[in-house]
């Protein structure tokens, strides 16, 4: 999958997993590289299960990248709600 496509697929995946997990976006670029970062994840997940990962810019491998996105943006609010600011 070329680089372009893999950051077609990181908006849209980080976009609905941002709306799933927070109903906010995180602004444009931690959106994608999150998403990206979830659609590595998400295909590596699904692989572990015995199923294909991402195989391109397809419905499956959209499903695979939001469920990798919902993992990292979860882990993400988990670790950063956590700071606190002095």
């Amino acid at each position: 999958m070329s680089l372009l496509a893999w950051i077609v697929l990181g908006l849209i995946a980080g976009f609905i997993g941002s709306k799933i997990v927070n109903n906010t976006g995180q602004g444009l670029v931690v959106d994608i590289l999150l998403g990206v970062v979830g659609a590595v994840v998400g295909g590596f997940l699904f692989n572990q299960f015995g199923q294909p990962g991402v195989s391109g810019v397809n419905l499956y491998s959209l499903l695979v990248a939001v469920v990798g996105a919902v993992v990292v943006l979860w882990l993400y609010h988990a670790l950063m709600g956590r700071r606190r600011v002095l």
